[in-house]
């Protein structure tokens, strides 16, 4: 099985004089350590997949990034950075920037056993958004309306917030009013804002 994409040596390239040899580097590199990885472009910038996505890199102007999809997983913080809006190794200018061979290599490695046993990297946990603010016109309609006020009220704060939304972001008085009317004649029928495309 052909592990090599053609795109990836189309993107190398095509890629600055300075990134080529790097690029180059880690993607042999990738294959050294796992001769199952295989290529393809993810978002633009080659990929390697085995099992899902291991890593990738990106060459631009004046740097190359390589990054680890589950970096927080695999890459010793002494090799590289918290921060891997750059990918984990920063800014990258030469071979040299990057961690040894065999410690790359380690870290291929870490990467395939995770994709293999199914880890997936702990997401930080949001704080829940508060509540919309009814506004007055939203608020004083539902008063009127018993049945569009029972629907409203049984609705999650996420689904009150679709509507309140849909209504405040009118950019016309006469808008406003007409999401306002079908707004009330949706809840009175018991819809979710989005119910046509549930």
């Amino acid at each position: 099985m052909d592990t090599t994409d053609p795109r990836i040596d189309a993107y190398i390239r095509k890629a600055p004089e300075f990134a080529r040899p790097i690029l180059e580097h880690f993607r042999s590199l990738v294959h050294e350590a796992d001769p199952e990885a295989t290529e393809t472009l993810k978002w633009g910038h080659p990929a390697f997949m085995h099992g899902g996505i291991l890593c990738g890199m990106a060459a631009f102007k004046a740097h190359c990034a390589f990054h680890f999809w589950k970096g927080s997983l695999i890459v010793d913080l002494k090799h590289g950075t918290a921060d891997a809006a750059m990918g984990q190794f920063g800014r990258v200018t030469r071979i040299a920037d990057l961690p040894s061979k065999s410690v790359l290599k380690g870290y291929v490695k870490k990467a395939v056993q995770l994709n293999e046993a199914g880890v997936k990297p702990a997401r930080p946990k949001r704080a829940p958004r508060p509540p919309a603010a009814v506004p007055d016109d939203l608020a004083a309609a539902l008063r009127r309306n018993q049945a569009a006020r029972k629907t409203f009220e049984g609705f999650s704060p996420s689904q009150q917030r679709e509507y309140v939304e849909w209504i405040t972001e009118a950019r016309r008085e006469e808008t406003r009013k007409s999401r306002l009317a079908t707004t009330l004649e949706w809840l009175a029928e018991g819809k979710q804002r989005n119910w046509k495309y549930q």
